[in-house]
């Protein structure tokens, strides 16, 4: 793996310096890639959290519920 990331790395930057773009067309277009990168990871960490919160209030409502069922069954309240 990390052969790979060393070869990437080199590879990338072989391309940045054979590029046809200007070094301000490139600046820009990795501006760009960065920024749509951070936006993508932004959403994603979203998405994990909003999954999570519903996951726990499934949970939360499950145990809620098998509590219930127990304390009827049981004919106690907590």
């Amino acid at each position: 793996m990390k052969s790979f990331l060393i070869g990437l790395g080199f590879g990338v930057g072989l391309g940045l310096l054979f590029a046809p773009m200007s070094g301000e067309e490139t600046r820009r277009n990795l501006t760009d890639k960065a920024n749509d990168l951070a936006d993508s990871a932004r959403e994603t960490t979203d998405d994990i959290k909003d999954r999570v919160r519903s996951g726990i209030s499934a949970i939360r409502g499950g145990v809620e519920r098998a509590a219930g069922a127990v304390e009827r069954a049981t004919g106690t309240e907590a």
